[in-house]
């Protein structure tokens, strides 16, 4: 059978008069519930005004469409479940303003975050994209998801400013040049995955310019589980994106593929193959006390980080979820490969 990768077409806008804005928000919603109503109201209360808001629902059973009328959005419907992706290039393709300004429906941005924007973008004439992280408070309670939101906070901080992926959850874009580049790819994916990272790709790879602002920030409101976040890190992003990574060639040194984390990805590996043979030859147990010292090592400035957040308690509770985060990574990196060469095996007959 052949499998091919469609990739998209450049957009036509229908966007055909008025002054436009610097921004178009553009907010997909698949029952957002009270923590969307948060959103649009922070968005309501931020300090920049040069904006429209453009809700685009896709498939709500609950008030959301209600919801966005009542704070003055103008409001799109997919007509059915169609994913983020497609959400969002609906919403472009009405938009008229300089920059698309990509908000997630479970995100809270601050007072300045829009601001911060802005002055990032005119300050820096020659971007294309731009996008920042989660703030380091995450209203969500529970430690699990209290970690997976300030392990996301602290990788987009420690990032290379000057980034070559793009992130959706709270990310602009140069409105002409993301039609031109076709949007988001929602054949490839129909449901909320890696397609911000590939459309990142793709921009840098037509020479665009995308900046990881620190400074713009987020609230998430996500309640995190842990079977959320294992479905997360393994098949949501892991495996599409280490596929991904295997048809590009090139670097990968950015954000969680760097150098750190590489290592960290093998410590587990051997991590697990120790303590599977101390079951069979106790002399093996050195070599385990070995690995957990280096997942350590490695990661010693993000635990003093947790640990400076949410106390002691909390880093002992974190650590082991962080170490099947790069579990997860171990699996992904030989599936998600697998998969890349089996789609090039079927397309090639």
């Amino acid at each position: 059978m052949r499998s091919e990768i469609v990739m998209p077409h450049p957009i036509q806008s229908d966007d055909t008069s008025g002054p436009a804005p610097f921004f178009s928000v553009v907010i997909p919603v698949l029952n957002g519930g009270a923590v969307f109503r948060e959103a649009l109201g922070a968005l309501q209360r931020s300090s920049f005004g040069d904006y429209e808001l453009w809700v685009v629902d896709d498939g709500s059973t609950d008030d959301s469409s209600k919801v966005a009328e009542e704070f003055g959005a103008r409001l799109l419907k997919t007509r059915g479940r169609r994913g983020p992706a497609a959400a969002r290039n609906l919403g472009a393709r009405h938009a008229r303003g300089e920059f698309l300004l990509f908000l997630d429906a479970d995100c809270s941005v601050g007072e300045e975050t829009l601001d911060r924007a802005a002055a990032t973008l005119r300050r820096e004439g020659t971007l294309d994209a731009l996008f920042g992280s989660y703030d380091d408070e995450p209203a969500a309670p529970g430690w699990v998801a209290q970690y997976k939101n300030l392990q996301h906070h602290w990788v987009h901080q420690q990032g290379d400013p000057e980034a070559s992926t793009f992130w959706a959850g709270c990310g602009a874009m140069r409105r002409r040049v993301f039609l031109e580049l076709g949007g988001f790819n929602e054949l490839r994916y129909p449901r909320p995955t890696i397609e911000d990272i590939e459309l990142g790709y793709r921009l840098r790879d037509s020479g665009g310019r995308i900046r990881l602002a620190r400074e713009v920030q987020v609230k998430h409101h996500k309640a995190w589980s842990l079977r959320g976040v294992v479905q997360s890190d393994l098949l949501d992003r892991g495996i599409p994106w280490s596929e991904l990574l295997a048809a590009r060639t090139g670097s990968a040194d950015e954000l969680n593929v760097g150098w750190t984390g590489r290592l960290s990805v093998a410590s587990v590996v051997l991590l697990i193959a120790s303590l599977t043979l101390t079951l069979v030859a106790p002399r093996w147990a050195l070599l385990t006390v070995v690995a957990m010292l280096a997942l350590l090592w490695l990661n010693r400035e993000f635990y003093r980080f947790l640990k400076s957040k949410r106390g002691a308690a909390f880093l002992l509770a974190a650590v082991p979820l962080h170490w099947l985060y790069y579990l997860n990574c171990a699996i992904a990196y030989p599936v998600g490969h697998l998969r890349h060469w089996w789609r090039t095996l079927t397309v090639t007959r």
